[in-house]
């Protein structure tokens, strides 16, 4: 006797990321086997240490971009294993320097590699790692994607000048944040997803598709980390609840509430941000302000909205299983937020 399956129920019980890796499941094991062959050095210290951190890195979302988006296209070679590689290496290497500029403990509720081998040999593996990155971009050998790279590296820098401009100043403008995690966030995204239709030969308007796609899912996918800086659902995810705040990190739900608050209100967000004077009770005070002002609900509104635009994106494609993967990676990133 055959057995029905409801594929709406199937679907539920495994998360986007976890079938979208299933899809790519041979890549993915590929490019996990090159990162560990191209982190390699003589000098011990820089595997050791490169893969305390790719190994604490996640989901592998950014490489599985490059990886989804060529098999979406109708590529057959094997470049994408080597280009998700250099993803992914770019994406560790602003790991370890970020962690060393927020004075971060905890990585996914690992230690951080600088509170385990401090921050001068954070900073150079972290270059070590750019290093390798820059390497693979020759290796493919194609200048289209080396301009994609290297631009969408250089664009991520600036981003995070950007937050540090921006860092602990509570007249930051909306614009201005959005800025912000456009360049240093959402970059990478749209640079990983557009690879994919690059080398698989396809007209600009599908590169244009997936990087829109891209770029529109890591806005999304910053908001909602914004959002979860003041949720509970933190602590699963390797970070104390407030970390960003106490940090002086201006996000979009301050900014929404700086911008509706009283004087008094205002008062309050300078001294904690600007000045880190910051109290015991003052992270819920800090929430308090930001339910009252619908900071944290208009935030996530804003992620729908781009998510709604990464989805448009991929109008242009045929439906496919891939497709269906990535339209519901949009839909994970945003409902981390419950």
């Amino acid at each position: 006797m055959g057995v029905v399956v409801n594929l709406d129920q199937e679907r539920a019980k495994s998360s986007p990321l976890d079938r979208l890796a299933k899809l790519v499941e041979d890549d993915l094991k590929a490019a996990n086997t090159a990162i560990v062959e191209r982190m390699h050095s003589p000098v011990s210290l820089i595997p050791q240490l490169a893969g305390h951190i790719i190994a604490a890195g996640g989901k592998r979302l950014r490489p599985m971009l490059t990886l989804a988006s060529a098999r979406m296209c109708g590529y057959t070679g094997d470049r994408h294993i080597l280009l998700s590689a250099c993803i992914e290496f770019i994406h560790t290497a602003t790991l370890l320097h970020d962690d060393v500029v927020d004075e971060s403990d905890l990585r996914r509720g690992e230690a951080s590699a600088n509170a385990l081998w401090g921050n001068k040999a954070s900073v150079l593996v972290g270059d070590f790692l750019f290093t390798r990155s820059f390497a693979l971009m020759v290796e493919d050998g194609d200048l289209e994607v080396l301009r994609i790279l290297s631009q969408g590296s250089s664009i991520l820098a600036e981003g995070e000048v950007l937050q540090l401009v921006t860092a602990n100043d509570t007249e930051t403008s909306e614009s201005a944040y959005m800025e912000v995690i456009e360049a240093k966030t959402a970059e990478l995204f749209a640079a990983a997803s557009e690879l994919g239709p690059v080398i698989a030969g396809r007209p600009k308007k599908e590169q244009d598709a997936f990087r829109a796609y891209g770029l529109n899912l890591g806005i999304a996918f910053q908001l909602i980390d914004d959002v979860l800086d003041f949720s509970a659902k933190q602590e699963s995810l390797g970070k104390a609840v407030g970390d960003d705040f106490r940090e002086g990190k201006i996000t979009l739900p301050i900014v929404l509430a700086f911008a509706r608050g009283s004087e008094e209100e205002r008062t309050f967000w300078r001294r904690t941000m600007e000045e880190l004077d910051q109290n015991d009770g003052d992270i819920k005070h800090a929430t308090d302000l930001l339910v009252k002002h619908n900071a944290l609900t208009d935030t996530v509104e804003r992620a729908r909205h781009y998510g709604a635009i990464a989805r448009d994106a991929l109008g242009v494609f045929p439906e496919s299983d891939i497709k269906t993967a990535l339209l519901d990676v949009i839909d994970f990133c945003i409902e981390r937020a419950y």
